[in-house]
């Protein structure tokens, strides 16, 4: 089991798939039993990655490799490392919570509901475990069509709108995306007379900076709208408001995750030279803290509670992409963290959402008021994830916040002030929409009646609850799997930052790091200060 380890969690739901299309579309409790088991072996599977990581072991691990392709040089080559072992727990944890939560919610057609989202899972586990650039690819555009029909079948009155929106751009950001990797391609086939898709064997290339500034950027409007940045954002509060509650945990927990993880897996290390070029970070910091900001202001004028979860993303993200681009070990850490943080945090409330949603039938904020008093339980599990969100110390989101803002300060002071903005206003939209909504006045007897959560409900919310606890009391087992591809990735974008008197401390996790230095790295030191 342990040499195919990766390939039992990657096809795992693929077989519940198969067996859930034999079952009677008129079975309804026993496709929805099915569902729920085969998402739950999906995260059971994965859990010997996690307790057999070797965390002091470099490079990739569980590799298996296979021919798939010869002819074109493409192999069957999934393998791990820190930051994808991350990304997989994500994925397996969010994917059995979005199928545990639809158990009331959905009504016609489970059979078909339920298989797109087995069948997304294979899709997003794959695209964080593939080495092989056109397997990685084949992965990536596969997500697009169960998130399509999730949308556009079992979604609100504008579905069919928001779900061809969706596709459109992000099949048009992965058509470029596509033109990039065989840019990679052919000129690996220039310089070592044979064709491959292996990503590190592209990363041996030595290319010329203004062909790796056309490829960077291939890539990253493939990656900016997955993500997505600002402003290539405007796919994302349409398809959020109308997928369904689960497709919009998927999309906000995992789905978006596979943006920043392409910049971290392929931009970075691939493309050194253009991405550590002064023109392009000044780009990209400064795209990120616009997306910080005006996603913040955004949330602030929201009516709708689903929309302004939706625009508080791209805030969040914004965070993330601050920190990659630092281009520093604590930016690239917290940034990888940061991620997990929104998937957890802004997962739990699209599913608070969803939650009074299901018994108002309205996510309008006015129609909500004074839930505290018939809604206790409701009210506790939202405050936490509320604060989680906002980055309340002994939580995850200040965990995560809290290191980009020290990468960010390391690179240039500015980013960080900038970024600390985006903070204060976060709280602002977080308390507004729980005021309103907890305590607010209760003057729609609707929500006098309203019953308190189910055992059922209470349990597709514990789950991130304590993860978010565990980060933000005990962050070290994350940042100690981190450190090893971070280090890596830093070393090979920005050779210069372990060369600076007080690298060695900055290299460490925040638990262990004494106070970094003020310095600011050589790759991006003159290039945006704003």
């Amino acid at each position: 089991m342990q040499s195919h380890i990766l390939s039992i969690v990657l096809f795992t739901p693929l077989a519940g798939l198969l067996v859930l299309l034999l079952i009677p579309g008129q079975n309804k409790l026993l496709i929805r039993l099915w569902a729920n088991i085969a998402a739950a072996a999906g995260f059971l599977v994965s859990v010997p990655l996690l307790l057999s990581f070797d965390r002091a072991k470099d490079g990739y691990q569980f590799v298996e490799r296979a021919d798939w392709i010869p002819s074109l040089g493409v192999q069957y080559l999934i393998g791990v490392d820190g930051i994808s072992l991350l990304m997989v727990m994500l994925t397996t944890v969010m994917g059995f919570l979005a199928i545990f939560s639809s158990w009331t919610s959905i009504h016609d057609r489970e059979k078909e509901y339920y298989a797109m989202f087995l069948l997304q899972q294979v899709g997003m586990v794959g695209v964080f475990i593939s080495l092989d650039f056109l397997l990685f690819y084949t992965f990536w555009e596969l997500v697009l069509v169960p998130m399509y029909f999730i949308i556009g079948i079992w979604g609100g009155p504008r579905k069919l709108y928001a779900a061809i929106k969706f596709f459109l751009y992000t099949l048009a950001g992965g058509v470029l995306m596509l033109l990039g990797i065989l840019t990679l391609y052919f000129q690996y086939a220039q310089q070592f007379g044979r064709y491959t898709f292996e990503i590190s064997e592209l990363m041996k290339m030595s290319l010329p900076l203004g062909l790796q500034e056309w490829v960077f950027w291939a890539f990253f409007i493939g990656f900016a709208i997955k993500v997505p940045m600002f402003p290539f954002h405007t796919w994302l509060p349409d398809a959020h408001v109308e997928a369904p509650t689960a497709g919009s945990v998927i999309l906000a927990g995992v789905l978006l995750k596979m943006g920043t993880y392409g910049f971290v897996r392929f931009s970075l290390p691939l493309l050194p030279q253009a991405s550590a070029n002064p023109t392009v970070v000044k780009w990209m910091v400064g795209l990120s803290i616009v997306a910080i900001i005006y996603g913040a202001l955004v949330s602030l004028m929201q009516r709708d509670m689903k929309k302004l979860i939706a625009y508080s993303s791209v805030s969040h993200l914004g965070f993330c992409t601050l920190g990659i681009f630092a281009l520093n070990p604590h930016g690239l850490q917290g940034s990888v963290i940061q991620q997990i943080n929104h998937g957890i945090s802004t997962g739990a409330l699209f599913l608070i959402v969803g939650l009074i949603y299901e018994r108002r039938h309205t996510r309008e904020i006015k129609e909500l008021g004074g839930l505290s008093s018939v809604m206790p339980v409701y009210a506790t599990l939202f405050m936490i994830v509320m604060l989680s969100s906002i980055g309340l110390p002994l939580l995850n989101g200040f965990i995560g916040e809290f290191t980009i803002l020290q990468g960010a300060y390391e690179a240039n002071w500015h980013w960080a002030a900038w970024a600390v903005a985006g903070i204060v206003l976060g709280a602002a939209y977080m308390l507004w929409l729980y005021q309103r909504t907890m305590f607010g006045p209760c003057e729609n007897p609707k929500n006098q009646i309203l019953k308190d959560l189910s055992f059922r409900e209470i349990m597709t919310l514990v789950p991130l609850v304590i993860w978010a606890f565990w980060i933000g009391l005990y962050p070290k087992p994350f940042f100690d799997v981190l450190d090893k591809p971070v280090n890596a990735i830093v070393e090979r974008v920005n050779p210069d930052f372990f060369k600076r008197p007080q690298a060695a401390s900055a290299a460490l996790p925040p638990s262990s790091a004494t106070p970094a230095g003020l310095e600011v790295p050589a790759a991006a030191a003159t290039g945006a200060n704003h």
